[in-house]
């Protein structure tokens, strides 16, 4: 009974992997919904360890986890569990990463407006 639940549970993944229904840009997405999330939870928990004067994540793990593509996670959970709100230079060097983000999100939509002009011009230049 066990392993036949298993099956319904892992045959959709399975089936979405074998057959190629997983793009690219798919996977980046779930991967970073996942990083959010993620950042979001390490927000969470250094809230209530802040609550309870528990051990807190250091700043530079909240930050880098907002780096490597969790920003939208981290202003929402400092926006939503009021943490770390007023601290600076931690507020400044989020709202960067942030802008950082943004920027790079803006550059890959418009890849396909620009890229073939640079690759031409790339060209020329040789």
């Amino acid at each position: 009974m066990q392993t036949r639940a298993r099956q319904r549970v892992c045959s959709p993944f399975r089936y979405v992997c074998q057959n190629g229904a997983m793009t690219n840009s798919l996977t980046a997405v779930l991967l970073v919904l996942l990083i959010n999330a993620l950042t979001f939870c390490v927000f969470w928990w250094d809230k209530d360890a802040a609550r309870k004067g528990q051990w807190r994540v250091p700043e530079s793990r909240l930050l880098c986890l907002a780096l490597i593509g969790g920003s939208v996670g981290a202003v929402m959970a400092q926006r939503l569990l009021r943490h770390k709100t007023r601290k600076e230079p931690f507020r400044t060097e989020l709202m960067l990463i942030c802008a950082l983000h943004f920027v790079a999100f803006v550059a890959w939509l418009t890849v396909p407006l620009w890229a073939p002009m640079a690759l031409a011009a790339l060209s020329l230049a040789r």
